[in-house]
């Protein structure tokens, strides 16, 4: 491959620290769980030619998966000068190499893995989509999270999102079910047959409310179920009482879990989340996976701003069309850009960037402090 070598050698390794605040003011979640301002984390990486690739990590908060922004930048220092001498051509490689420096903390991983395959692809002059397969959707469908709040609120909220021309709604759940069943009959009433909504718990509920809940839900058209109860065992006994579409989300964590849950028929589809899983390495097998076993696909992250949304696109546009359920532009979501809010949903879709790797431009100046540099 064009750029391979030693011009593809990591000879610096750079972490930065910026905050992100939500768009909307509160992003209300299950069990009390609530945003309003993250800090994100940038990992950049330069090669002996000068290419410099980006990718970022942005836990949503420390009590939402076992991750925190904190964790990732202790785990990234312990990582950086492993890095340095190894090719950027060699994903793969790379990500043995964290592991032998590191275990575990895939989520700090998935910076480097991003920051890797944007170096990659600016060395090669392929955008990032082209390394993970190849590009086969134009238009990306868009999803829209509706934090918890009222039933009229959240009505509201897709009112205005509706009239941006999105259609696919993902409802924050996971508190009574009951009340829970009255936010969906507003979101239902508030959208039409052209739109898609999910009931996302986020594992909110226990066995007994879930069950409360897709009794309540069972009738409800053009309705998912995702991630109802924060194991898989719970979501399977959900999954026997009712016929809603689910999809899971925090429970698949690898290809074991995968495939564990396939087996158990636990679900139509999946929410793969590129930090979750560990980066775009390890989100493409998954990817490809789930493709192979007919399972639809939510492309997505935690998330993040301009960086985390143009790998997000790169992966979700290198999935087949007709698997592709949806996807998230968060830097949508977000106030601060990095690269120039780019790449950019609009009218409910979006699309992955054609140039060279990720294809944004990142100014540097909008990384916030420079955490530390590994040469």
């Amino acid at each position: 491959m064009s750029g391979s070598g030693p011009e593809a050698r990591i000879v610096r390794v750079e972490v930065f620290g910026y905050d992100l605040s939500y768009a909307h003011g509160r992003y209300v979640m299950s069990k009390g769980r609530e945003v309003t301002t993250l800090p994100s984390t940038v990992v950049a990486l330069t090669t002996a030619s000068g290419a410099r690739g980006y990718g970022e990590v942005c836990p949503l908060g420390p009590n939402y998966l076992p991750a925190f922004a904190a964790g990732a930048r202790a785990a990234l220092a312990e990582l950086a000068p492993a890095l340095l001498g190894r090719e950027v051509t060699a994903p793969a490689a790379l990500y043995r190499t964290m592991d032998g420096a590191l275990a575990g903390h895939a989520y700090a991983k998935s910076a480097v893995d991003i920051a890797c395959h944007d170096a990659l692809g600016r060395l090669s002059g392929l955008p990032v989509s082209t390394l993970l397969g190849g590009r086969q959707v134009e238009q990306l469908p868009i999803y829209v999270a509706v934090p918890l709040a009222g039933p009229g609120e959240m009505a509201e909220f897709i009112a205005a999102r509706r009239a941006e021309g999105v259609h696919r709604f993902q409802l924050k759940l996971g508190g009574d079910p009951r009340e829970d069943a009255a936010r969906v009959r507003a979101a239902l009433e508030a959208t039409t047959e052209e739109d898609l909504l999910v009931a996302d718990a986020n594992g909110g509920w226990r066995l007994a409310d879930a069950v409360t809940a897709v009794r309540l839900l069972e009738d409800a058209p053009r309705l998912f179920l995702e991630q109802p109860c924060p194991t898989l065992e719970e979501c399977l006994q959900v999954r026997r009482r009712t016929s809603l579409p689910m999809i899971l989300d925090e429970v698949i964590v690898g290809p074991a879990a995968l495939l564990r849950a396939v087996s158990a028929r636990a679900m139509e589809g999946v929410n793969l989340k590129i930090n979750r899983v560990g980066g775009l390495t390890p989100a493409r097998l998954l990817r490809d996976l789930c493709v192979e076993l007919g399972l639809s696909l939510t492309i997505e992250d935690s998330w993040g701003g301009d960086l985390t949304t143009a790998a997000v696109s790169h992966l979700a546009a290198s999935t087949p069309g007709e698997q592709l359920l949806s996807t998230s532009f968060m830097n949508d979501w977000t106030n601060e850009h990095v690269a120039g809010h780019e790449p950019r949903a609009r009218g409910g879709v979006g699309s992955a960037p054609l140039g060279s790797g990720l294809g944004v431009s990142v100014d540097d100046s909008m990384l916030g402090s420079r955490l530390f540099d590994c040469s």
